[in-house]
């Protein structure tokens, strides 16, 4: 399966480093078109046998499979770039959650997916939000899962689930890495203790709880109960932790879908600015 990215960003780069790394994909298949050529051609620096596309419509000719990894408001000139070369046994996966599927089935022939990955994918962890197109087949399906199972826990969603669906795998990181960056540095600045020791304690401690959580079937409340005592250090310690961080997420919950609206309202102005409105979806 020939294989094509346009754009060679952190999360193009990253999607190629880890379905190669994961002998999901061979070099020799991958073509990567970017606006910066200097990151296609690092990428084929990387991956020998890789091919630096010399143009986005020279990415997707060839390519049975085609990720498009760049941002919400470069989505027009791309597919304007595209459509033209792109055949109906193709597959064009968006990784942008903005974009809706419907707007790329009518401004593309081809079958269209949304895989909307996360940073953890990266050591062959996480989850990938995955939602279907119209004219994906059941075996189109069937190989994507397989491929993005490669690297990750395939995910089905529904496309208006996206937005929370995203805070929690793809945003999470993020979040929780703010989370544990708090708590190192208090542990550090009560304590004296050595900040690198600290972080391995902590990251240690976030990795085991992951494989609880994932692996051994403990739930968050279970957790909470196990480690917290009545009466203990742990007890008194989690209570001042909901008093002070209560309203913390939904209110974060909020931010999200509120900046989320306003890139879909972009998105949707970018891609049909020079059109009428009508048999818009």
């Amino acid at each position: 399966m020939k294989v094509g990215f346009i754009g060679a960003g952190s999360m193009g780069s990253l999607l190629v480093e880890a379905f190669v790394s994961a002998g999901a994909m061979q070099p020799a298949d991958i073509s990567v078109s970017s606006r910066t050529p200097s990151k296609s051609a690092a990428l084929a620096r990387r991956f020998p046998g890789l091919l630096p596309a010399p143009s986005n419509a020279d990415a997707a000719r060839g390519a049975d499979l085609l990720f498009l990894c760049v941002k919400p408001s470069d989505f027009r000139s791309v597919l304007d770039e595209i459509a033209p070369v792109m055949r109906a046994d193709q597959i064009a996966v968006s990784i942008t959650s903005p974009v809706r599927l419907a707007h790329l089935e009518l401004l593309l022939p081809c079958k269209v997916a949304k895989l909307i990955p996360s940073i953890v994918n990266s050591a062959r962890s996480g989850a990938t939000l995955c939602m279907w197109g119209s004219r994906i087949e059941p075996e189109d399906r069937a190989a994507l899962m397989e491929l993005i199972g490669a690297i990750s826990r395939p995910v089905d969603i529904r496309e208006e689930d996206v937005r929370a669906a995203s805070d929690i795998s793809s945003c999470g990181p993020a979040f929780f890495a703010y989370l544990l960056e708090e708590f190192t540095e208090a542990a550090a600045r009560q304590s004296g203790m050595d900040r690198e020791t600290a972080a391995v304690l902590a990251g240690e401690m976030l990795l085991g709880t992951a494989r609880l959580l994932a692996e051994q079937g403990f739930t968050t409340q279970e957790l909470q109960s196990r480690v917290s005592v009545p009466g203990g250090i742990t007890a008194a310690a989690l209570q001042s932790l909901r008093s002070s961080t209560a309203g913390a997420f939904p209110a974060l919950i909020r931010v999200t879908h509120e900046k989320f609206t306003e890139d879909l309202n972009k998105v949707e102005a970018s891609l049909f600015q020079n059109e009428s409105q009508e048999g818009r979806p």
